[in-house]
C-alpha cells in the first residue's frame, strides 16, 4: 500500500469517527480531537457549506472544467480547509475552486483539513489563506484587506505580519478601492492592471479619471504611458506663472507727459509706476546751482 493510499484509508477511518454521535467533537479539548483537528479527512461534499467570508467571487468556468478533468484523473492533490460547525456539518475556509471542480467531476467526498474556530478566526483564516494561495484579482485582495480592517479591526501592521506582505504593499492595494467602481471593474476583468489603477488614483476628478481610463483601453496604453498622461493632466491644473505685465495700475504715464515735465524742468525725467499704482519720479541735476534752479521751478 502506497503512502497516499494509507493517508486516504486513514482519512476514511477518521471520517467514520466524525459520523459517530458518541464522538461529536466541538472543541480542541474534546476526546479524539487530536485525531481530527489538523488532519486530512475524507468528508462528504454535501456536508460542506460555502464560506460566506470567501473573498473570491469570480470563477473562470473553463479553468474549473480543466481542474475537474485533472481531479478525475489524479484526485484532489491539495486538501481543502474547513471548520466544524455541528455534527457532520462543516464550513469551507479555503479551497472553493477545488470544491467546485470536485462537484463537477462527480466526487462525493473530498480530502479536508479540519479546524475548530469561531467566526472571527474563520474569517481571518479564510482571507489570509486565500490571499496567500490563490490568484485573486487586485480588487478582491483589496476587499479582503478592507474586511480584515472593518470586521476584525486589524491594523495594516498586523495584517503585514499575518499575510507576509509589506505594509506599503497592503496600502497600495487598499488605495485601489478609492477608484471609480467602473475602473475597479476594469481591473477585475483584466482590462487594465493594478499599475494602471495606481496611476489613476492620483487624479481626484472622477470625470478626468474616467476619460483617461477609456484612453488606456482604446489606445492600449502601458502603465508608463498612463503615468505620463496623468502627470501631464496634473501639470495642466497648475496656475500659469507668466511674467507680470508692465503695468496694471489705474493710470499709465505717456511719453508725452514725461517730455512735458522734462521741458518745464529743463532736465530728463524718469517715471516708474508699480502694479499698485504707486511710483516715483526721478529728476537728476548736474550741480548745486542746477538743483536750486529745479527747486525754484517746482515752487513756481
Amino acid at each position: 500500500m502506497t503512502q497516499a493510499t494509507k493517508k486516504q484509508a486513514l482519512g476514511r477511518g477518521l471520517s467514520a469517527l466524525l459520523k459517530d454521535p458518541e464522538n461529536d467533537i466541538k472543541s480542541v479539548n474534546d476526546k479524539n480531537a487530536d485525531k481530527v483537528v489538523g488532519n486530512i479527512i475524507e468528508l462528504e461534499i454535501e456536508a460542506i457549506e460555502i464560506n460566506p467570508f470567501q473573498p473570491r467571487s469570480n470563477f473562470n468556468e473553463e479553468t474549473l472544467q480543466e481542474l475537474a478533468t485533472s481531479i478525475k484523473e489524479l484526485g484532489v492533490i491539495q486538501p481543502i480547509t474547513v471548520r466544524k460547525l455541528d455534527f457532520n456539518k462543516y464550513q469551507l475556509i479555503s479551497g472553493e475552486r477545488r470544491l467546485r471542480a470536485s462537484k463537477i467531476a462527480g466526487l462525493t467526498v473530498i480530502p479536508s483539513y479540519i479546524r475548530i474556530a469561531n467566526d472571527n478566526e474563520s474569517l481571518v483564516m479564510a482571507l489570509v489563506e486565500n490571499i496567500q494561495r490563490h490568484d485573486l484579482d487586485p480588487i478582491e485582495i483589496a476587499l479582503s484587506y478592507q474586511r480584515l480592517i472593518d470586521e476584525i479591526q486589524l491594523t495594516q501592521e498586523q495584517m503585514s505580519d499575518k499575510v507576509g506582505k509589506k505594509r506599503s504593499t497592503i496600502a497600495n492595494y487598499l488605495r485601489l478601492l478609492k477608484l471609480d467602481p467602473i475602473i475597479q471593474t476594469g481591473i477585475r476583468d483584466g482590462f487594465i492592471s493594478m499599475g494602471h489603477g495606481r496611476a489613476l488614483i492620483n487624479i481626484e476628478d472622477e470625470d478626468a479619471q474616467s476619460d483617461i481610463y477609456h484612453k488606456i483601453i482604446s489606445q492600449n496604453l502601458s502603465v508608463r504611458d498612463t503615468e505620463t498622461l496623468v502627470k501631464n493632466h496634473q501639470e495642466g491644473l497648475k496656475p500659469k506663472s507668466g511674467k507680470p505685465t508692465k503695468s496694471t495700475s489705474a493710470f499709465v504715464v505717456a511719453e508725452a507727459d514725461k517730455k512735458e515735465i522734462a521741458t518745464v524742468l529743463g532736465t530728463k525725467v524718469d517715471v516708474k509706476i508699480d502694479t499698485n499704482g504707486k511710483g516715483k519720479i526721478t529728476i537728476p541735476f548736474k550741480s548745486e546751482a542746477d538743483f536750486q534752479r529745479i527747486i525754484a521751478l517746482i515752487k513756481g
